[in-house]
């Protein structure tokens, strides 16, 4: 799986919304109801960089693997920053993605998801 096609699975979950913040910061975030789920790094040298946030019990386990790290700024919440998502196993970043997205969808209000629920119909 490469960046392009990860970036397509962001945005095919219910309710993800997709916004680019500029230099100097040159990140495509994902996010469920303003909770972010998937950010890309949008620059060199750092293009292609995928950060996600984890499950804590496989966040050491995964900063102990080569190419993935925790996350600048965000690694104290169990994001990392997989290098080149190219290496990974295509369904390994695809759970790892579902997670996250369920992770932000979980920290939603009932309104905010009844909100959301309405405004797809």
């Amino acid at each position: 799986m490469n960046t392009q096609q990860l970036q397509q699975r962001c945005r095919e979950f219910p309710h993800a919304t997709e916004s680019l913040h500029p230099s100097p910061s040159n990140i495509l975030v994902y996010a469920v109801g303003g909770k972010k789920f998937a950010y890309f790094k949008t620059s060199e040298p750092e293009m292609g960089r995928f950060s996600i946030r984890v499950a804590p019990d496989q966040f050491l386990g995964l900063t102990g693997t080569p190419g993935v790290k925790p996350a600048r700024y965000m690694g104290r919440f169990h994001w990392v920053t997989i290098v080149d998502v190219r290496t990974f196993p295509a369904d390994f970043l695809a759970d790892l993605l579902a997670w996250s997205y369920q992770k932000a969808r979980s920290a939603l209000s009932k309104a905010e998801l009844a909100s959301m629920e309405n405004e797809a119909r």
